[in-house]
């Protein structure tokens, strides 16, 4: 079965679902990866501070996994 994640995941918990997901937050305009935020704080929240569509995001790491 394949590894899903949601929006309410903490960064630093979805790289360690699958580091292949960092390229696919870097690509998107997050590049908060290695920074403290991403210890504590959700891909809604990081989505939000970055302006972006929290939603998108999940369903194109969905994709990604969905794939593997």
């Amino acid at each position: 079965m394949a590894k899903t994640i949601s929006k309410d995941m903490i960064i630093s918990d979805l790289i360690m679902v699958d580091r292949g997901i960092i390229p696919i937050l870097m690509s998107a305009g997050m590049h908060c990866i290695g920074c403290p935020s991403a210890q504590g704080e959700t891909l809604e929240e990081a989505a939000m501070v970055h302006g972006m569509d929290a939603d998108d995001i999940v369903n194109t790491i969905n994709s990604y996994l969905a794939d593997k």
